[in-house]
């Protein structure tokens, strides 16, 4: 399994009163595909699985499954957990109930700061299961751990891992060691919105964005620019998806997405649930703004 592109890890949207508008998401997932995205990520950070019970997980799942079917596009489920055991028996899980599933996004061990040794060992337990491909969500802002290039690349060598998404905040030594010597058929995805462009530009394949959700179709032509090799187009077009990416995070992900998306009438409320809270108006109004400019 390659994955290249961009890939729009899902919102998931709230009827008015609060169940999971499936309905919504399952017309969302094929706008998202149809301005280009390459393929979707169900329950990432941005779908609140944390949120959701297990029916609604469920739920969202299936739908997701059935849209990627229809358009021969992969999807990634967001799965796993600082146990390996646990993670194990979730990633079996998820094989046997989603058949098709590309693969599941796993997050490094948070909060138990295993070190590198431990990181690679985890996955390689993981790996070794064979249940479905596995993509590294690598944010150690989140997670506590981080991975010097090294052992990243040693995380790409493992069998039955597809790519990494790739956060850490910036572009770090970490991240040009590995572009510079991934193996093939590795996919080194970006994982925040506003350093996709300059990680396009050292060779990533792609990205895995929740801004993508508001531009598609803008945040594919950046991708496929650079791998063009048009600089000059690549360079404008990246500095104002950039801007959007930094007023789309203005407020806790999902929330400024969520208040976009019901302004352009894609889903029936702004909702998250809590912890998070709403977006603010100012902070929609923006994001409004800089999604109306990329027309122009």
């Amino acid at each position: 399994m390659e994955l290249k592109g961009i890939l729009v890890p899902l919102i998931t949207p709230f009827a008015a009163d609060g169940s999971v508008a499936l309905d919504a998401l399952e017309k969302l997932a094929g706008s998202v595909l149809d301005e280009g995205a390459s393929g979707l990520v169900a329950l990432g950070t941005t779908g609140e699985p944390a949120a959701l019970n297990a029916d609604e997980r469920r739920a969202v799942t299936e739908v997701c499954a059935a849209v990627c079917a229809e358009r021969g596009v992969p999807l990634l489920v967001g799965a796993g957990g600082p146990g390996t055991a646990a993670a194990a028996e979730e990633l079996a899980a998820l094989a046997g109930r989603v058949p098709g599933v590309a693969g599941a996004l796993v997050t490094v061990p948070s909060f138990v700061r295993p070190g590198e040794a431990g990181t690679v060992a985890h996955f390689r337990a993981l790996a070794e299961a064979g249940s479905v491909p596995l993509v590294i969500y690598h944010i150690p802002y989140r997670t506590g751990q981080a991975l010097s290039g090294a052992a990243l690349l040693e995380l790409a060598a493992l069998p039955n891992v597809a790519g990494v998404k790739y956060a850490t905040g910036g572009v770090d030594q970490a991240a040009v060691e590995l572009l510079a010597a991934a193996p093939a058929g590795f996919s080194v995805l970006g994982g925040d919105d506003a350093v996709l462009a300059p990680l396009l530009a050292l060779g990533a394949h792609g990205g895995i964005l929740a801004s993508a959700h508001l531009a598609t179709g803008r945040f594919v032509e950046l991708a496929e620019a650079w791998r063009a090799g048009d600089a000059a187009r690549a360079r404008a077009l990246g500095h104002r998806l950039t801007a959007l990416a930094v007023a789309a995070f203005a407020a806790p992900n999902p929330a400024v997405v969520k208040g976009v998306l019901h302004a352009q009438g894609r889903i029936p409320t702004p909702d998250v649930r809590l912890p998070l809270l709403p977006a603010g108006p100012d902070e929609v109004a923006r994001a409004l703004e800089l999604v109306s400019g990329l027309d122009h």
